[in-house]
């Protein structure tokens, strides 16, 4: 039986990135027969060291299980363990150690970038990700490759009551700090070393009017050229990468 998409990984660093971070996760990994790509050869290791299934199969079934998706040879089913739903935002928060840094993403639909935040959100620190349910491209394979192994590592949160959750984060503490065009309070000249969830919007409205009002300030990134506006995935790392500036020369750093 093929597993549903969501828990398809298409491609090598998709896999390897599995295989090392989150192999307890992997159900099992399907390979190119015959194949002597080096890199193939040490997923199959890698699997083989923590005991997950490998398969050898053809080409046929590679492109049967990955569609449209370019497999480089190799498919591995994932349980996807660290996407869960909003009754674990308590224990994950209780789990984080040093000054909480949560992404919150309200109603990002273009596949390639969620993936690109959650790779984002990855590098620069991030302890958990909030998504829609309903309103959001969904952990797809597509978004696991965009995410280069971010996906299977990182907690992702998909919440069916994106306001629940932010007044959630408030109550412990977390600031919500929104993002707009319009707003009055520049990016860098606002303080955002304390514990912090930053809230992007959606590609094309940015954020609902709830998810705007819940926020306790809005910041803007400056623009000096002549477009308006960045891709979110880029306006997402500009963001962080500050708030990553501002803790570390606020540690001495």
């Amino acid at each position: 039986m093929k597993p549903s998409d969501n828990q398809l990984l298409v491609g090598i660093h998709a896999v390897a990135s599995a295989l090392k971070g989150a192999a307890a996760d992997v159900e099992w990994v399907r390979l190119l027969a015959n194949s002597k790509n080096k890199r193939l050869s040490e997923i199959e290791s890698r699997a083989h060291g923590s005991g997950v299934a490998v398969f050898k199969v053809g080409a046929a079934e590679l492109d049967r299980l990955s569609g449209q998706q370019r497999h480089q040879g190799v498919v591995a089913a994932f349980k996807g363990g660290n996407v869960t739903n909003e009754s674990r935002l308590e224990s994950i928060l209780d789990a984080i150690e040093g000054t909480p840094l949560i992404l919150v993403l309200d109603g990002i639909q273009d596949p390639h970038n969620l993936g690109a935040c959650l790779r984002t959100a990855d590098a620069a620190g991030a302890h958990l990700v909030v998504i829609c349910k309903d309103r959001s491209a969904d952990i797809t394979p597509v978004v696991r490759r965009a995410a280069c192994g971010a996906a299977e590592t990182l907690p992702v949160i998909r919440a069916t009551n994106l306001a629940r959750v932010l007044r959630k984060l408030k109550e412990r503490g977390i600031w919500l700090a929104g993002t707009s065009g319009v707003a009055g309070d520049e990016l860098y000249a606002t303080d955002l070393t304390g514990p912090l969830a930053l809230v992007m919007g959606s590609e094309g409205s940015g954020m609902r009017r709830l998810t705007s009002e819940l926020c306790d300030y809005l910041v803007s990134i400056p623009m000096a050229g002549q477009v308006e506006s960045l891709n979110v995935s880029v306006a997402t790392g500009v963001c962080l990468y500050e708030i990553n500036r501002q803790r570390r020369l606020g540690q001495g750093l």
